[in-house]
């Protein structure tokens, strides 16, 4: 198709011009005010127009339908064109009859969203009135193709009718000699110097004369095999390179294509602006973030210097609850319980170390309830203070986050639990119930040693007694005596040393288990404030992803930039 280099720069530019447009809504950049979005939307600049005018039966309407290809225009021996006619794009076959002389028809012809073509009818045709509707178009068209019929390029009508064009279209008229199939090829070159002459003397000028076989041109391009010569002989070649230099080098074209290359690259450097303010805001609002974080950390570190304290709370509970244990062990190793136990079993070590483990779990747990009750409440003042301050820099409402009362509560229960689990798993690794299971296999072993001889000692006096031995009885009961209160002293005597040794160790451990303590309080308190510090999650999400679509859309940037250049260096 003729004009392929113009419409190929300017669909380049479209095609930019629409980039610019995208990128331009993904940067918040208005361009409103700097981009003919009306000629994007009808396809960037208005179709070239053509005009056709001749005498009836001059092959006005076969040298279109050469021209493009297609069967634009109906022809028929018997005149057709009745009316001016404006052939142009549709979606679908549509014809409008605007009034008795024009009619608008509508066809889904591709070729047809460039080109709008006014077919009127003949020079020489009795319809009436139809110049005052073909003038508008005359003075807007792009080119104007006056058709002479080779049987008759001299009919006063035809001249007539060119003599009363204005002045200033005659550089865009074109005289086309049609059917010059139906002569000798000899006669061509005669009946075209007499064109001329007459023109000189008609109009003072000679436009381009094209002569013509539509009926070839026809031929040769709807047929399977495009037969090259065939269109050559036509003329139609000469005739096309014509429109394509006139389309190609359309001053009032190229201006705009000019304008509008001019406001694409403008708005390009308002998108490149925009972009580095956006990654300067970024890097802002990253260090911002980052600032976010610090306090944070300041805040958690504020809870980790006032640990030692803490600690010392700890310290005292732990021994408090270590006298409390000691004083249920004393209560527990009483002689009779003693005595009993080592017929049914001693599980007193197993006890005691599950009373001190649940009574100082419960402790700690309380301690660290109140810790994180407060480490919540600072964590609220901070958020309640914050939100303020992300929506200045940031412009991102926390409230439509997740609500900070839930975070901190999930938060406080796990800092809870997480001690708990550190006080047990702690006096666990202290191995107290070791030594005291030794003492008081010790003790049970010397208190068997006592209640067996005890037993036997009173079974031998009641053999005795039942045997009548005279005395003996008395002697051996006596003697079952003693050692039943032997074995009563020595579990009190036991119990009292075995009673102060494990509240010692109780007591000497505590350093020891504080110190433990403390790494476990800080790695749960850290784990706290990070929880904290997730809440910022959809502001590092927003900055992550803003951070992401800045790279890609420079580099449409760059391609875009560069796609604009080529392209003025075309213009």
């Amino acid at each position: 198709m003729f004009g392929e280099r113009y419409f190929s720069s300017r669909d380049r530019l479209a095609g930019v011009m629409r980039g610019i447009v995208s990128l331009g809504e993904e940067t918040h950049t208005d361009l409103s005010e700097h981009l003919p979005f009306d000629e994007l939307r009808e396809g960037l600049g208005k179709p070239f127009l053509f005009v056709v005018c001749g005498e009836v039966n001059s092959g006005r309407s076969s040298l279109l339908n050469g021209l493009f290809g297609r069967d634009i225009c109906k022809i028929s021996p018997v005149p057709e064109t009745h009316r001016v006619t404006w052939h142009r794009h549709g979606p679908f076959a549509k014809t409008s009859e605007i009034n008795a002389v024009f009619e608008e028809r509508r066809r889904p012809i591709d070729v047809l969203r460039n080109f709008h073509l006014i077919d009127t009818p003949g020079t020489n045709s009795i319809v009436k009135g139809h110049e005052q509707f073909t003038r508008p178009f005359i003075d807007e068209a792009d080119l104007i193709l006056i058709v002479f019929p080779i049987s008759n390029p001299w009919g006063s009508a035809t001249w007539d009718f060119i003599s009363r064009l204005p002045e200033a279209v005659f550089p865009r008229v074109v005289f086309i000699l049609q059917q010059v199939d139906q002569r000798d090829p000899v006669d061509t070159p005669v009946i075209l110097g007499h064109i001329r002459d007459l023109s000189m003397k008609r109009l003072g000028r000679v436009p381009p004369i094209f002569p013509v076989s539509a009926k070839q041109a026809i031929e040769a391009k709807k047929s399977l095999s495009p037969d090259a010569t065939k269109l050559d002989r036509s003329g139609f070649a000469a005739l096309e390179a014509h429109i394509s230099r006139e389309i190609c080098h359309s001053r009032g074209r190229r201006q705009s294509l000019e304008t509008w290359r001019a406001q694409s690259a403008y708005a390009l450097r308002l998108i490149e602006d925009r972009i580095e303010d956006q990654s300067r805001n970024l890097n802002i609002q990253g260090r911002f973030l980052e600032e976010i974080e610090r306090e944070i950390d300041r805040m958690r570190e504020q809870f980790v210097i006032r640990l030692p304290r803490h600690l010392s709370e700890v310290a005292e509970v732990f021994q408090t609850e270590a006298v409390v244990v000691s004083k249920q062990l004393r209560r527990h190793l009483g002689a009779i319980r003693s005595i009993f136990r080592l017929f049914v079993g001693d599980r007193t070590g197993q006890k005691m170390e599950a009373l001190f483990v649940e009574r100082l779990q419960a402790a700690v747990e309380a301690v660290a309830k109140t810790d994180s009750a407060e480490v919540a409440e600072v964590c609220r003042t901070h958020w309640s203070n914050l939100d303020e301050r992300v929506q200045q820099n940031l412009g991102i409402d926390l409230g439509k986050v997740d609500s900070i009362d839930e975070s901190l509560f999930t938060a406080q229960r796990r800092f809870i639990q997480q001690l708990g689990r550190a006080a047990r798993q702690g006096i666990s690794n202290l191995k107290v119930r070791h030594q005291l299971d030794k003492e008081l296999r010790r003790r049970n072993l010397a208190l068997k040693s006592f209640t067996f001889t005890t037993l036997f000692l009173l079974t031998a006096g009641a053999i005795c007694g039942i045997c009548s031995v005279p005395w003996l009885p008395a002697i051996l009961c006596s003697a079952s005596a003693a050692f039943f209160c032997g074995g009563v002293a020595i579990a009190l005597i036991t119990r009292k040393t075995l009673v102060a040794e494990f509240q010692e160790r109780l007591l000497d451990t505590c350093g020891l288990f504080a110190s433990t303590l403390r790494a476990d309080y800080e790695e749960a308190l850290r784990i706290v404030f990070q929880d904290y510090t997730d809440t910022l999650g959809a502001v590092r999400k927003h900055l992550a992803k803003e951070k992401s679509a800045v790279e890609p859309r420079l580099q449409r940037w760059k391609e875009l930039f560069l796609t604009l250049k080529a392209i003025e260096q075309e213009l």
